[in-house]
């Protein structure tokens, strides 16, 4: 075990990526990282993270921010409930910890949105507490390194798994060895492609000596990706237009859109459609097809969007006349409100928002 932690801290101190939330031990900032970093590359959410610690330089400022606001700086990083649990979490740290981090593993799993991995990892950088982090780079590295097969998406294979890493742990330096293991698996250990000729471990690596590298580590559950087909509608007077917030449990819940209309299966809506459903949204009486989009396939994690944009011209909308699952707002303002990544570019190829 000693001769491990020392190849590992070795390596790590060698190759290890510079990020400023490895600079500081305030939990607050460590915590924010971490968030970010669920289902989000480093690359991609650095500039998010010196965003939120620039705008929000407190756990009150955090907490005391509108949901709209931190809506709006998270668009484009996707999974948006991190940013409601992150918004959530911020405002019990301040009414039950009295606005200080917590500094235990326990309390810190109490926080909306985090589980055993954040707190450990959290408990482990900011208080150095003995914590062993299990993510997704930590499963391929151990998979791989002891030659282990049970499903990592299993009940039996997270106990173990989260056993060996606390095994494995450098109690002395429980901050740095966790930075080490996952920042192994994630630049060396990689899930495709990686460098076994020179890893430090290749003569104890039994997915290597047994030529499994591709196939570790293993999962028992193949996610289902489901289609969904949408008609989005702008509603456009030529200052005004019309959006609704998604507030129910499903994708993009708590950012804006334009009304929606949605398929259960692949269907070409016609233009007397859309304007039938533009007449009940918002009381206008005379209205125009302007233009509709080409077919825009979408991804998301586990379902794929079909979608196409139908704008429309009406005359002046009166916020009276308008259904009340949706609000009016100046077309000027649309850049100003959280919405899907989606949107917001079809926003800007068409030059609807700068």
């Amino acid at each position: 075990m000693k001769a491990f932690k020392g190849v590992l801290r070795i390596w790590y101190l060698k190759n290890r990526r510079e990020l400023p939330w490895r600079e500081t031990s305030d939990p607050y900032l460590i915590w924010l990282s971490e968030i970010i970093l669920q289902q989000t590359r480093v690359d991609q959410g650095l500039p998010y993270w010196l965003r939120f610690a620039t705008t929000f330089p407190t756990i009150t400022d955090l907490a005391n921010a509108p949901e709209e606001q931190i809506m709006r700086m998270w668009q484009g990083l996707g999974y948006y409930s991190r940013a409601r649990n992150l918004h959530t979490a911020a405002k019990q740290i301040a009414s039950d910890f009295n606005h200080r981090f917590p500094s235990n593993y326990h309390d810190i799993k109490l926080l909306k949105g985090v589980g055993d991995y954040t707190a450990a990892a959290i408990a482990s950088f900011a208080f150095n507490l003995p914590h062993a982090v299990v993510d997704g780079n930590v499963y391929r590295f151990l998979s791989r390194l002891f030659g282990i097969e049970t499903p990592i998406d299993s009940t039996e294979g997270k106990k173990s798994f989260a056993e060996l890493a606390q095994k494995l742990l450098d109690e002395k330096e429980p901050g740095l060895h966790n930075q080490a293991i996952m920042e192994f698996g994630a630049l060396h250990c990689k899930p495709i492609n990686p460098d076994c000729e020179n890893c430090p471990f290749n003569h104890n690596c039994l997915a290597l000596k047994n030529q499994k590298v591709n196939i570790l580590p293993i999962k028992s559950k193949k996610t289902k990706v489901r289609d969904r087909h949408f008609n989005f509608v702008i509603i456009d007077d030529g200052r005004k237009t019309i959006v609704g917030k998604r507030n129910a449990k499903d994708i993009w819940q708590g950012l804006f859109q334009f009304p929606l209309i949605e398929t259960k299966m692949k269907r070409n809506i016609n233009t007397e459609e859309v304007i039938s459903f533009v007449r009940e949204v918002s009381g206008a009486k005379e209205i125009t097809l302007i233009k509709k989009s080409s077919l825009i396939k979408h991804l998301l994690s586990h379902q794929t969007l079909y979608c196409y944009f139908w704008w429309t011209n009406t005359n002046t909308l009166r916020k009276k006349s308008i259904s009340a699952a949706y609000q009016m707002i100046n077309i000027d303002l649309l850049d100003t409100i959280g919405m899907p990544q989606l949107i917001v570019k079809y926003l800007l190829d068409n030059e609807i928002i700068d």
